[in-house]
């Protein structure tokens, strides 16, 4: 799946979940520059260069929230302090529109799934 995939699934959403993910989108971009833009079990998220490139994060709209999943169940519960206020599960942190992640808080998630991601290997 490409760019043009995630274009869609956004372009599906109501505007303030799609305002909230394009955002989510550019921060992630951002923080990713080199990786690749994918839909992965149905979300769009970001992969690494190569053809066994790992998923590093994940993003999703559901009726009531909206999430980020860095596609390991090791990350979220390292940081039960700094998710204080937004509901998580072993594998993503949920948030709405009206009450976004902070800059900072996606930055550690991706920081640590990169880390993660090193001591694994390729």
């Amino acid at each position: 799946m490409t760019k043009a995939a995630v274009d869609a699934y956004l372009a599906a959403l109501p505007a303030d979940q799609r305002q909230a993910l394009q955002t989510l989108r550019a921060l992630l971009g951002t923080l990713l520059p080199d990786h690749l833009e994918v839909m992965s079990y149905a979300m769009p998220g970001f992969r690494q260069p190569g053809p066994k490139g790992r998923m590093v994060a994940g993003y999703a709209a559901f009726a009531r929230h909206l999430g980020l999943y860095p596609h390991s169940g090791n990350i979220i519960p390292q940081l039960t302090a700094d998710c204080a206020g937004f509901k998580t599960s072993k594998s993503g942190v949920l948030f709405t529109p009206a009450n976004p992640l902070p800059q900072a808080l996606v930055e550690r998630i991706i920081r640590l799934r990169q880390d993660e991601i090193a001591t694994l290997g390729r």
